[in-house]
């Protein structure tokens, strides 16, 4: 695909930050994500929730970010190209004049009790008793680094006045200091721009504390490893100003923070060893706005549960198997094939818990027990927990299981499509299309029978499946004595035409798992061969943790 610099999903700073980066070229492959329109599963998240998160610049040009909530339903999507809000901002908000006259802005829809979100960008106007956004650029993320909470509304009142100062004061500090998430704005702003130009919200999570206060006018924030795309740090690459967002979830108070921003590439200090840059902020503007919202969150800590390792299971080179049975003597929460386990991790060293998701890989039915297949990174502070030191009989928590990419529900065939460990999930919808009766092509990537996990697994569920369930395996780089149509079925990588040569019929759902490069070559390759939108179901990960 040939891209312009009006129609590349990246701008000039955003490339620069991916370049420096190493991360090659993102456009290339993750065009695919990036639409100029919400898809239906995204309109529906965004007109569920109970607010968004806005950033955009305001009348001197400052950046800020800012929440607009709202009764239920008052996100509404009339297209799949525009998003009507049915609220407006306070006065005392520092994007209310901006909104109020019309703007770019950036948007983030997330659900912290269930941790998904999804980022779109264009331009708000007024609209009756709201706004109007008409959408630009839209796409979704992963939810690793979101801290659970859940929501409650109290009645509003008249919040007290909102202060604004040029540093944090004692008490800023502190909150700022004890945060576990944020929101982060930033833009990208230039005549005839194209496809990339605008504002960006996004959300920055971690352990309380993450963000570093070095005084009251200077703060450094980790970047850790993430989707490649460098919104965030793209923008500021290009134009220094950003606008961040902190939230007392007890009081509903807003701590807005407008500043600018250089990016530290190489960070030596050693503050937060899992960061790989840091953005550093120096703080221009100070809004303080306690009890500005009606919404409450809370963590729901009644949901974290122990659970108990029983069994480990080295799977491949790479994989091991993590076997948890509850550790109160409940049953453990019923799962759907494809969701996630969201995971919390006492690793000495860490001053409080580690939080990460992967996906369960067992079948759906196994109420005993949880497994988790899990590669080792040799950078992942998580990973080499659990592959390095935590044994049998050794405790974590987990919160219930999570996650959208499930098994649609008609009985169309499925062709379920992963490379590396992106079978974790698959081979759990295996399970279920098997105990289903359904049809099912299971086609796997690997580069050599030795980084290829649960294969004897997959194996012995095919033999059963009589002809319904039939497997695929690609090796990428094969060892000298493994041998196509013994040992593999083809050499390379699996693409688009591999999969339409299955035949699996014009209304199989194709259902892909795996690195972001890996999904976005397949995905647009069907795209491009006419497979309908709604039949391909895709989850990615990236740099493991």
């Amino acid at each position: 695909m040939s891209l312009t610099e009006a129609t590349n999903p990246f701008h000039a700073g955003e490339r620069e930050a991916q370049a420096r980066a190493g991360v090659g070229d993102v456009a290339s492959w993750a065009a695919g994500f990036v639409r100029d329109h919400l898809p239906e599963q995204h309109r529906a998240f965004h007109t569920a929730l109970p607010f968004l998160v806005l950033a955009g610049a305001d009348e001197h040009g400052r950046v800020w970010t800012t929440l607009i909530e709202g009764a239920d339903g008052f996100v509404r999507s009339p297209d799949p190209r525009r998003i009507a809000l049915h609220a407006t901002l306070q006065a005392a908000d520092p994007l209310a004049a901006a909104c109020a006259a019309g703007a770019e802005v950036g948007a983030l829809g997330i659900d912290l009790a269930t941790r998904r979100r999804n980022r779109f960008s264009g331009y708000l106007r007024p609209a009756g008793a709201g706004y109007l956004i008409d959408v630009r650029q839209t796409f979704g993320n992963c939810p690793q680094y979101i801290v659970e909470r859940a929501w409650t509304r109290h009645a509003a009142g008249t919040p007290p006045p909102a202060r604004l100062t040029d540093a944090l004061s004692d008490r800023q500090r502190a909150l700022v200091g004890a945060a576990d998430t944020l929101f982060i704005g930033s833009g990208h702003l230039r005549p005839g721009g194209g496809a990339a130009n605008g504002f960006d919200a996004s959300h920055r999570g971690g352990a309380p504390g993450f963000v570093r206060v070095i005084d009251g006018t200077h703060l450094q924030i980790p970047d850790y490893p993430g989707n490649n795309y460098f919104n965030t740090i793209g923008n500021l690459v290009a134009d220094p100003r950003v606008g961040l967002l902190f939230v007392d979830f007890e009081t509903g108070g807003l701590l807005h923070v407008a500043g600018r921003a250089t990016i530290d590439w190489q960070p030596r200090d050693g503050y937060d060893r899992q960061a790989r840059r840091t953005i550093n902020v120096t703080i221009d503007a100070v809004l303080d706005r306690p009890g500005a919202m009606a919404l409450r969150w809370f963590r729901p800590a009644a949901s974290a549960r122990p659970l108990r390792l029983v069994r480990r299971q080295v799977e491949s080179a790479a994989i091991t198997s993590f076997h948890f049975a509850p550790a109160d003597g409940r049953a453990l929460a019923r799962f759907e094939a494809g969701q996630h386990l969201p995971v919390e991790l006492r690793i000495p060293g860490q001053a409080s818990a580690v939080a990460r998701t992967y996906s369960l890989s067992g079948p759906p039915a196994e109420g005993g027990a949880y497994r988790l297949s899990v590669k080792r990174e040799p950078l992942g502070l998580a990973s080499r927990y659990l592959h390095d030191t935590l044994r049998e009989g050794d405790l974590i928590e987990a919160r219930a299981p999570a996650g959208d990419f499930v098994m649609p529900r008609d009985a169309a065939p499925l062709v379920l499509v992963s490379a590396g460990v992106g079978l974790t999930p698959m081979v759990s919808m295996l399970h279920a299309a098997s105990a289903q009766g359904r049809s099912v092509w299971f086609v796997h990537g690997a580069r050599n029978g030795r980084e290829h996990a649960l294969r004897a697994e997959v194996e012995r569920l095919v033999a059963q499946g009589r002809g319904a369930l039939r497997r695929r395996y690609f090796y990428s780089q094969p060892d000298s004595q493994e041998q196509a149509g013994r040992d593999f079925d083809r050499a390379g990588r699996i693409t688009a035409a591999d999969l339409l040569d299955l035949d699996a019929g014009d209304d199989a759902h194709y259902l892909l798992c795996g690195p972001s490069r890996f999904v976005a070559d397949i995905r647009n390759g069907l795209d491009a061969a006419g497979v309908a939108a709604a039949r391909i179901h895709v989850e990615t990960f990236g740099p493991g943790g």
